[in-house]
């Protein structure tokens, strides 16, 4: 099996997951831009906030799977 083939099969087995990811980075650094440029902050506040995307994304699917949990 190629690597094409193992990278075109991994994306049919978690699709959603990539698309939910993808979503929710698409819109944290569109958000943090558009704060930005209007407040025009400084750089390490612009570099906080991209940083604390990654615990917004944990937090983000950690809820997503107690959402889950509790509809089923």
């Amino acid at each position: 099996m190629s690597a094409l083939d193992r990278l075109g099969e991994y994306v049919r087995e978690h699709r959603g997951g990539l698309l939910t990811d993808f979503v929710f980075a698409l819109a944290w650094v569109t958000l943090v831009n558009v704060i930005f440029v209007v407040v025009d902050g400084p750089q390490w506040a612009y570099y906080m906030l991209m940083l604390a995307g990654v615990l917004a994304y944990f937090g983000f699917v950690w809820s997503l799977e107690i959402a889950r949990e509790g509809s089923g």
